[in-house]
């Protein structure tokens, strides 16, 4: 008995069609095709996408759909990873799924407006005590030493100061 892998081969080639032409019918990528015909399963993730490429690409083929995936699902049960489905269950809460939660019982019709309310009523506390606190210091002491500052100087760079002159009689 031939297997899935072998009888989508051949019945791809009876149509004498391409692996691109049946990837552009059936939307599936090339390599998921040449995948499917090879048998090697390993390049997809789960079972589901196997199942689904399987159905698309027989389906395409006019081939016995339910006959193909019934064998198929015997193929898969022999393979380790495809063996078992996936846990639905999902892992233990943590406490970022605790705080996620906690926040969608609120209700944000109520809470949004006070949350606004007390933000504007922080940033007026905030902004009158800033205001008060720059109005009681000296405007001055931000200042500087100002723009003009002698350079020091030597005594002989100086010119002498002249003598008082003597009235003329």
């Amino acid at each position: 008995m031939s297997t899935v892998a072998e009888q989508l081969h051949q019945a791809r080639e009876e149509r004498q069609l391409t692996v691109h032409q049946v990837a552009e019918a059936t939307k599936i990528r090339t390599d998921h095709i040449e995948a499917l015909e090879n048998g090697d399963y390993d390049v997809f993730p789960a079972s589901v996408y196997i199942r689904g490429f399987v159905r698309t690409y027989a389906t395409f083929l006019r081939m016995d759909v339910p006959k193909i995936l019934g064998e198929l699902n015997s193929e898969l049960s022999k393979t380790e990873k495809h063996r078992e489905a996936p846990a639905l269950t999902a892992k233990s809460p943590n406490l970022l799924d605790w705080f996620m939660f906690q926040l969608s019982r609120i209700n944000w019709r109520w809470a949004f407006p006070m949350l606004l309310l007390t933000m504007v009523a922080l940033i007026s506390v905030y902004g009158y005590r800033a205001w008060k606190i720059r109005e009681s210091r000296d405007p001055l002491s931000d200042l500087g030493p100002g723009l003009y500052q002698p350079g020091k100087t030597n005594n002989g760079d100086l010119l002498p100061i002249p003598a008082p002159a003597q009235p003329v009689r």
